[in-house]
């Protein structure tokens, strides 16, 4: 009896009793990751007041003493003893001239239809779950840009002799190298098949991009110069990030070469382009360029400058990936190599892959901060979308007090959605692809 007293044995399960609420839900989060300890708490209590004198203004700028509605600049004026607000019926008035600059009315809707092409084709790009990847970058990479060039400007280009004499060029010169080989090397047509599909290929390509937009498709041409808005800032900002990533695949391969003369042409022109701000590289390529060119032989404003961008953000893309190429062990290239792979093989499916994973951050900042400085075309006369609002501010039907701070606003809540856009799927990709290396 005395040993029972001692002992006792619970028949049924114990509650589950849940976690103290000072340990669970918000107040357990504000606890350990603001208020941990003394000196967070200060720090926290700091920011609370700095992002309260930051947004209070603004939310009261933006949202509480904003104008929505209103037909000129009388509904944006403060009322005696009032405060100035947001004049977002300025916005809403000049809203077609900020997305398409002065694209004509009766043909907006090829803008619309060029955006549209490029959400849906771009979308289940970058949707890892969505199948038939490769149709869709072909589509988006190889037919698009084509298909927005002719919408866009109206197509029915006028070829020049020098661009067919060039696609001439490039299959004569495929048919010459595999003659040579085939009399001086005294290889079989099969060995020479590769060099005659490659030259030849890349001829039979470009002939049937020129026939593509020199087609009459009965559309009206719009020049580049009434093009504005954010559809100029998109032009430039995509097609500098499409064309600046392989490129500087490209110099960044082209750099580590054995060759010599390959590895100086990289270094040089990386090393020429990083050395000269962006400002100068528009300049050059909308002033001084035209006069080292022929008599007759002009190019599109807009050309250039697509053009000087692409070159300018390749030599920094470049040196992106080449700290990707750095990272890797020697030990995959020995493996590669060992395994009988060649050098495109050995980079295409082992080294490059690697490199560009872990490189995926810095690409994207290049991506961010070529987005941004489109607005830097300004300077050369063309309107972005930040452009397009300065524009608007000579507009006497709507100036008031706070017609610029209004329009500087909206363009930095688009620049916002953007750049934040592209970073959060960095991230998101990251995550996916674990680059983090967590153990």
């Amino acid at each position: 009896m005395a040993n029972s007293n001692m002992f006792q044995f619970r028949t049924e399960e114990a509650p589950t009793l849940s976690a103290p609420v000072s340990t669970r839900g918000i107040i357990g989060w504000m606890r350990q990751n603001l208020f941990s300890s003394v000196g967070n708490t200060i720090l926290t209590i700091i920011g609370i007041l700095l992002a309260y004198s930051i947004f209070a203004p603004l939310i009261q700028f933006a949202l509480i003493d904003a104008v929505w509605t209103g037909q000129n600049r009388e509904a944006c004026l403060p009322q005696e003893g009032g405060h100035s607000g947001a004049c977002w019926a300025y916005v809403k008035a000049y809203f077609p001239q900020f997305i398409y600059g002065r694209y004509p009315a009766e043909e907006i809707w090829r803008v619309n239809l060029v955006y549209f092409l490029f959400a849906a084709l771009l979308i289940p790009l970058a949707t890892p779950t969505i199948p038939f990847k490769r149709l869709n970058t072909i589509l988006f990479f190889g037919v698009f840009p084509f298909v927005a060039l002719v919408l866009l400007t109206g197509g029915d280009f006028d070829i020049g002799f020098w661009a067919w004499s060039l696609v001439g060029a490039i299959a004569l010169i495929g048919i010459l190298l595999a003659a040579f080989q085939m009399l001086a090397g005294g290889r079989g047509l099969s060995d020479v098949t590769p060099v005659l599909t490659a030259f030849v290929g890349t001829a039979v390509v470009i002939a049937a991009i020129l026939l593509f937009v020199s087609v009459d498709f009965g559309l009206v041409v719009v020049e580049t110069a009434v093009w504005g808005g954010l559809l100029v800032t998109l032009v430039i900002a995509v097609t500098g990030i499409v064309a600046s990533l392989p490129l500087g695949i490209a110099l960044a391969l082209g750099r580590r070469s054995q060759m010599p003369i390959i590895r100086m042409f990289s270094i040089v022109f990386i090393e020429f382009w990083r050395g000269v701000p962006l400002i100068t590289v528009l300049f050059m390529s909308s002033v001084m360029l035209p006069l080292f060119l022929p008599e007759g032989v002009t190019f599109d404003k807009l050309l250039r400058v697509l053009i000087g961008v692409t070159l300018f953000s390749a030599a920094y893309m470049a040196e992106v990936v080449r700290g990707g190429l750095q990272a890797i062990p020697k030990g995959q290239y020995e493996g590669a190599m060992a395994l009988g792979l060649r050098f495109w093989q050995m980079m295409y499916l082992v080294i490059l892959p690697q490199a560009l994973k872990m490189v995926i951050p810095g690409i994207v900042n290049t991506f961010i901060g070529l987005f941004k400085d489109t607005t830097l075309v300004l300077i050369v006369g063309m309107f972005d979308l930040l452009g397009q609002i300065q524009s608007s501010f000579t507009d006497p039907t709507w100036s008031s007090p706070s017609q610029g701070h209004t329009g500087y606003l909206f363009a930095a809540m688009v620049f916002f959605c953007f750049c934040f856009g592209m970073s959060r799927y960095s991230m998101f990709m990251e995550k996916k692809l674990h680059t983090g290396h967590k153990r």
